[in-house]
């Protein structure tokens, strides 16, 4: 079957899901139709804001739907005169089986991990927050349980120190992007296998999961060591991002969010969280075997700022 005869339905929503929509139109396979979630107010006005996918779907006419509810009649009828040979779902939110059994050749979903570690929705950030030093991207088939189907394709890539979650993202949203392209290449010449998770990792009780990160899980405990904080903080970068509170000498309880970090490891007999500054150039806190030296933060009303500009006309203590 050549590329152009394969109907694809794509699912997507955030920018993350833009890339590999993009290559599959851009190389010329027949994309027949693109679902993303509706519209959604956002910022102070409460404008109605468009999906990164809905706006490149727009750009490219491509067809587009954008149901509230999955299992809505009116929906699945428009889904299925699509007539689509197989969905590819980046991305999006966890599809009810009438959907995604719909595809005479299935539904596979690109996924921001090598499964079956890291399942949910935070893999990228999770991996991060744990000191992983590799993670990557797979392919694999929808079925009942969220993320669980049996694997085709899988990338790796190295986590390195420095990266934090926005890059490491951007690198797995372009990897992506080509695994897509490969395993849709793969079922146009029946070339594919693909793989149950429970032989990669048979036991399920190692399993590393990602669930979705809430504000609180965002607070910095600074009992825990300068590596793990500094990993935390980049797990978090540059969203939600991690969050603290610092008490300056006058009094003034600050919430602050933390960007960029470096971490110090020595002997100090200061309790955890204890603030050591210069006043002019650094700003330490206590960790459980060393410091953390705030680099990048944001005070809360304010744009991000290094912290020599934060330093600059206050006293902390």
């Amino acid at each position: 079957m050549d590329k152009k005869d394969l109907k694809i339905v794509y699912l997507g929503t955030p920018e993350f899901a833009v890339e590999p929509l993009r290559v599959l139109v851009e190389e010329g396979y027949n994309v027949v139709g693109v679902v993303t979630m509706p519209d959604k107010p956002a910022g102070r006005g409460k404008k109605l804001q468009q999906s990164a996918v809905k706006e490149y779907a727009l750009s490219q006419n491509l067809p587009l739907l954008q149901p509230e509810k999955l299992r809505d009649t009116t929906f699945l009828e428009a889904l299925s005169q699509w007539q689509a040979d197989v969905q590819i779902v980046v991305a999006f939110r966890m599809l009810p089986e009438v959907v995604w059994n719909m595809p005479r050749l299935g539904t596979f979903n690109l996924h921001a991990s090598l499964l079956p570690d890291y399942r949910g929705a935070a893999p990228i950030n999770r991996a991060i927050m744990a000191g992983e030093t590799e993670t990557g991207i797979t392919t694999f088939f929808l079925t009942h349980e969220i993320d669980t189907g049996e694997i085709i394709f899988q990338e790796k890539i190295v986590i390195n120190d420095t990266d934090n979650a926005g890059l490491v993202h951007d690198s797995l949203m372009n990897l992506g992007a080509k695994l897509v392209q490969k395993t849709v290449d793969a079922l146009l010449d029946g070339s594919i296998r693909s793989i149950p998770q429970n032989q990669i990792q048979s036991n399920p009780d190692c399993l590393k999961l990602a669930p979705k990160i809430f504000k609180e899980d965002c607070r910095i405990d600074w009992t825990k060591t300068s590596k793990e904080i500094y990993d935390f903080i980049r797990g978090l970068a540059p969203y939600p991002a991690a969050f603290t509170e610092i008490e300056l000498t006058e009094g003034e309880l600050l919430y602050i969010k933390v960007f960029e970090s470096n971490k110090l490891i020595e002997a100090h007999n200061q309790l955890p969280g204890t603030i050591s500054s210069d006043g002019k150039t650094y700003l330490r806190i206590a960790t459980a075997d060393g410091w953390l030296e705030l680099r990048t933060i944001q005070v809360a009303g304010k744009k991000s700022m290094p912290i020599e500009d934060f330093l600059r006309g206050r006293r902390t203590q």
